[in-house]
């Protein structure tokens, strides 16, 4: 199988396993699909961190007003008593606005944030530095695990509005947000790999050989943004080894020109001829008077 280490820019971000004979139209929908829902698990993950620690999202009117301001607009969260979570709520006001306060107690916290543990550390980055290679089923997974604690804990469901909801709905709204532009739709998906776009009417083996056994650096990025930098012909890692390196040797040099001082020619033990002086009896003879 050919091994893919698939970033974005000059970022990891996962290892895929195919063949050279997939077509690049197939490759690049599927490097696109899993980088995307990756994308998805991370925002669902900071989502669910604060679904944690304040409960479920306010309606859109009432998000970032004061209870004053609440109270004299005479508005009203309707889905507050539907939308409780298993066990009872433990009240913890969100300064930012954005949630209702009404969070899970603390055994329901503990089952929302391990989940969140585990699908971040399914679909991590730091899978690529322990060669794991990622599918969509993986990150399907994860996605799968993320919304079983939600039903978990608020079997009754989150409103319709929250952010959660809509991301396991696909309803999600991203546009003008920094979350939109890391997206990259498949139609715009464009593959790269050493200074060459690697064209969706070719086969993979057009580019790279029939070697099931290669193991190249694509990188993903959206048309029109031109060629991605180079890889670096030596790695972040290799840099600081070789800079470390380096430095020892310039302090074993140091050490050595110091070393080379002869001032120590003078010290007693460094006289050749005190031994035949002490047993002719004239050592210590000092000239001059006492």
């Amino acid at each position: 199988m050919v091994q893919l280490h698939v970033k974005r820019g000059d970022e990891s971000q996962f290892l895929l396993e195919t063949t050279c004979s997939i077509s690049m139209e197939d490759l690049t929908q599927q490097v696109t699909r899993i980088y995307n829902s990756r994308l998805k698990v991370q925002r669902i993950c900071s989502e669910m961190e604060e679904l944690a620690e304040h409960g479920v999202f306010l309606p859109p009117n009432m998000q970032g007003l004061t209870d004053e301001q609440i109270e004299d607009l005479k508005l009203k969260d309707e889905w507050a008593d539907k939308c409780v979570p298993s066990g009872g709520s433990v009240f913890k006001k969100d300064e930012i606005g954005r949630r209702n306060g009404h969070a899970p107690n603390e055994k329901m916290k503990e089952v929302l944030k391990k989940t969140v543990e585990e699908a971040k550390a399914q679909i991590s980055k730091k899978q690529v530095q322990a060669n794991i290679c990622v599918n969509m089923e993986m990150v399907k997974d994860a996605l799968d695990q993320l919304r079983g604690a939600v039903m978990i804990v608020y079997p009754m469901g989150l409103p319709p509005h929250d952010p959660i909801r809509m991301e396991f709905e696909d309803k999600e709204d991203l546009s003008g947000t920094h979350a939109g532009l890391e997206v990259i739709e498949e139609s715009e998906a464009q593959l790269w790999w050493a200074a060459k776009e690697l064209k969706r009417t070719n086969k993979l083996s057009d580019f790279v050989g029939k070697n099931e056994k290669t193991k190249i650096i694509v990188k993903i990025q959206k048309k029109g943004q031109g060629a991605p930098s180079r890889e670096p012909v030596i790695s972040n890692e290799e840099q600081k080894q070789m800079m470390l390196y380096y430095h020892r040797k310039q302090e074993e040099l140091k050490k050595l020109e110091e070393n080379d001082d002869d001032s120590y020619l003078n010290s007693e033990w460094a006289d050749s001829h005190a031994l035949k002086r002490q047993f002719h009896g004239v050592k210590d003879i000092k000239w001059g008077p006492r």
